[in-house]
């Protein structure tokens, strides 16, 4: 194999192609409305995230899982424009994640409409541990939970800073948790995590679960509630 080289941050997770339409309103049922403006545009939270790191001037590793697709063309070329250094895996038939992205141009406020092929979806064995050791942080998403836990606490016994963007309460997610430094989380994930409808009482529930000096923790996890999710 060859020699992985040291970056800052490394991303595992979601990438996807979004459609954005700006609306001047959103439309209600049975109706026609106007778009203002169109665009075709790589997205996807981790991709994304790993895309402005770069630009913003550290050096990014971003590994995930495309189709055999223009879509993953897109991906493969924007990533590349940039310079992150892209361990993108293809699926042979398979269809890239896609969205359309309905925005409100008044408010501000958007409505995601996503599809996803099952197959494109990463798996522990798709993580190689070399990525992860070789990075100064790690960010992680929720929606492949065993890969990204995986990835977490191969980072964790590196004593490398996990990040973990988790928006719902996805399957596994506790085990991804256990292994997360710092969390961005949305407003609801606390709730559907301890019952507790308090934010303030709910956040210092989920520390005190997934946290505890025995396990040879060095990081508090830190909360970042995505109030616009």
């Amino acid at each position: 194999m060859d020699r992985v080289p040291l970056v800052d941050v490394l991303g595992i997770g979601i990438n996807a192609t979004d459609t954005l339409i700006e609306l001047p309103h959103f439309p209600t049922l049975d109706s026609k409305v106007e778009f203002t403006r169109s665009e075709v545009m790589a997205g996807g939270q981790v991709a994304s995230a790993m895309v402005a790191c770069q630009t913003w001037g550290l050096r990014a590793r971003y590994a995930g899982k495309v189709g055999d697709d223009q879509a993953a063309e897109l991906q493969r070329r924007e990533l590349e424009r940039v310079g992150v250094e892209a361990q993108l895996l293809v699926v042979a038939g398979g269809k890239s994640q896609s969205s359309c992205i309905l925005v409100d141009r008044g408010s501000g406020e958007r409505t995601v409409l996503w599809q996803r092929d099952a197959r494109i979806a990463l798996r522990p064995e798709d993580i190689q541990r070399e990525w992860v050791v070789h990075a100064k942080a790690l960010l992680v998403d929720g929606h492949d939970t065993s890969a990204a836990a995986q990835a977490a606490a191969w980072a964790r016994e590196a004593k490398i800073p996990v990040v973990a963007d988790v928006d719902n309460l996805y399957l596994g997610v506790e085990t991804l948790l256990e292994n997360t430094h710092y969390l961005i989380c949305s407003k609801e994930l606390p709730q559907r995590l301890t019952g507790e409808a308090n934010l303030v009482r709910a956040l210092p529930a989920i520390a005190g679960r997934f946290w505890d000096d025995a396990r040879g923790g060095h990081f508090r996890p830190r909360w970042g509630a995505g109030l616009g999710r």
